[in-house]
């Protein structure tokens, strides 16, 4: 037998053996019990899946910065996202069947419309993908995959051993929470961005679950990964109140900003949506396009986190060595307008490398734009000599108010920096920043970055418990099509025969075209069926009542509550381009709503 015959065998009998072992620890404890074995062993699969990505991507950066100490240009910088893309759509087309799902919007989906059951590829697709987009530069984060196949182990793995929806769900964000968690050795902000992001709706139960896996997550990447990987920060200053103004402006700015990545990261996104060419030309335009911007801005390599540290340093003019702005490196107001620039250029960056087919997420531009903006704003107030800010604290804050305000994760924003900091020295300036910019974005744009094309779509919310419960009801399934029509003519003749033979009490009038031209009412024509000589006399145009109100086929859940709300009617038609295709009733509706309130609460 061929050794790899051998080693496939050996993995697969491995594998087997340890799914009968749960299966029968699964029939010694309790249902409680097992979550909680179940909640570590997820845990520790988005982990390893971290300590994959990051070591693969952190090799990769440090071998191209290697390659620019040779070349003194950022040939490779340029060169090396080309190929990780390419690659990336090559793996996509071949191996994937020409698609895979991108963004943590697709876990929200998936909690939403299609009971937490996330498919079976997404616990290696995310992993190979992203690590070769953003491992070889791709100016994307590593966080979204990492989430998503953190929430494929989970969903996964409930299957397999037939949990419920309730626990299938909680499985599944114990994943999101593990994989930040060991992201970034912040298990409280992992968990927090499962509650945030992932979970409408939670009971104090369900946190312990979650605590365990984020936990397990961050000790099992804290003990392999090596200090220079992982993104943590120790030199900070206290908090001055006399910086409180200053805070206040980053606040202000976050929100802004927040828009502004939002808003182009979509019109990015259209521009390559709109082109119909193959996937192929498409990635060499967009990788083109890419290769452009980070031969004239560097940092804009990759995740950027290693820039954020010297920022946070206060070593800006690192930022522009072997690149065409080196000979401006001693040049405050250069470098300056550089680090402004690449701030508000970094949102096209992304669009473009995931536009173009990478893989890859926002979670790590966002906190890339919030470290950048916030030293923008300490380094021009220090430069002018207005005052003296703490250039590392307003990086670190920074990335916390563009967190806040892109993904409405106000809390998971604060208590992530607060963890990498090692400290909560900085409490107060993240809760006002976060805050302040969560509430501008709020207004501007009233769904997170993340949802806003779900939520377009009247496809997901996250949070609004009813509306959740209610876009989790596939409404087309619900749809009676079990009617008996009636012709469109002169005399009743057809309609008594179809109330002699049904029990209908609603009758949908059609034309030769199926189109619908009204409906009668069975209390409308009782005084006409019992008269032999109404009967003869009476044409259908006399009987049918004019539609007022009906439903689109593809109408969102909100337009069609609102449809039987201000209609006063417990029964509408259902049209598809003129057609009609049934009716909807209210009562059906609230009875799938009833059901799935009893199981789509976590408890």
């Amino acid at each position: 037998m061929p050794r790899n015959n051998k080693i496939s065998d050996f993995f697969f009998r491995t594998f087997r053996r340890f799914e009968l072992f749960f299966m029968k620890v699964k029939t010694l404890v309790s249902p409680r019990q097992f979550i909680y074995i179940s909640s570590v062993l997820v845990g520790l699969s988005a982990a390893m899946a971290v300590i994959v990505l990051k070591t693969f991507a952190h090799s990769v950066y440090k071998y191209s910065q290697y390659l620019d100490g040779i070349l003194h240009l950022p040939y490779s910088n340029s060169t090396l996202p080309i190929i990780g893309i390419l690659l990336t759509v090559i793996v996509i087309k071949k191996v994937l069947n020409g698609h895979i799902d991108k963004g943590t919007s697709q876990i929200m989906y998936a909690v939403a419309k299609t009971r937490s059951i996330i498919p079976s590829k997404q616990m290696y697709a995310q992993i190979i993908t992203s690590s070769l987009t953003v491992g070889m530069g791709g100016s994307a984060g590593l966080e979204s995959p990492i989430t998503i196949t953190g929430a494929a182990f989970g969903s996964n793995y409930a299957l397999n051993y037939r949990l419920s929806y309730k626990d299938r769900t909680l499985l599944l964000a114990c994943g999101v929470a593990a994989g930040i968690a060991a992201a970034f050795n912040a298990p409280i902000a992992g968990v927090l961005f499962a509650i945030e992001v992932v979970l409408a709706e939670i009971s104090i139960t369900a946190f312990t679950p979650l605590i365990i896996s984020a936990a397990t997550g961050a000790i099992i990447s804290s003990i392999v990964l090596k200090e220079d990987i992982l993104f943590s920060f120790k030199q900070i200053y206290e908090f001055e109140n006399r910086n409180l103004p200053y805070y206040i402006l980053l606040g202000i700015l976050s929100g802004f900003v927040s828009v502004h990545y939002a808003r182009n990261f979509r019109k990015v996104e259209a521009f390559f949506a709109k082109r119909k060419t193959n996937s192929f030309r498409r990635a060499l335009l967009g990788s083109g396009m890419l290769a452009l911007l980070i031969f004239v801005f560097p940092t804009l390599f990759g995740e950027g986190y290693e820039s954020i540290k010297l920022l946070a340093d206060n070593q800006p003019n690192k930022l522009v060595e072997n690149s065409i702005f080196e000979l401006f490196s001693d040049k405050k107001w250069v470098l300056l307008v550089f680090i402004s620039f690449t701030m508000l250029i970094k949102v096209f960056a992304t669009g473009i490398t995931l536009g173009a087919g990478g893989n890859g997420g926002n979670f790590a531009p966002s906190l890339f734009v919030g470290s950048y903006l916030g030293f923008t704003v300490a380094y021009f107030f220090n430069t002018i000599g207005l005052s003296k800010l703490p250039i590392g604290n307003f990086t670190l804050v920074g990335m916390s108010g563009i967190l806040s305000g892109l993904f409405h994760a106000p809390l998971t924003a604060i208590f992530l920096i607060a963890e990498i900091t090692g400290g909560y020295g900085l409490m107060v300036p993240l809760m006002l920043v976060s805050s302040i910019s969560f509430a501008i974005s709020k207004q501007l744009e009233p769904y997170s970055f993340d949802i806003k094309h779900l939520a377009d779509r009247g496809e997901v919310f996250t949070d609004d418990k009813d509306k959740n419960i209610l876009h989790s009801i596939d409404f087309k399934r619900l749809i009676d099509t079990k009617f008996s029509p009636v012709k469109d003519s002169k005399t009743l003749d057809e309609l008594i025969e179809k109330i002699k033979n049904s029990d209908d009490v609603l009758f949908p009038v059609l034309n030769d075209k199926n189109d619908l031209i009204g409906l009668i009412h069975l209390d409308d024509v009782r005084p006409i069926i019992f008269s032999a000589f109404k009967i003869k006399y009476t044409s259908i145009h006399e009987v049918v009542q004019p539609i007022k109100t009906v439903i689109q086929f593809n109408d969102t859940v909100d337009v069609i509550m609102d449809k039987f709300e201000t209609s006063q009617q417990s029964i509408l038609p259902v049209i598809q381009e003129k057609q009609f295709i049934g009716f909807l009733h209210k009562s059906d509706i609230l009875e799938k709503y009833r059901d799935r309130l009893k199981e789509i609460i976590i408890e």
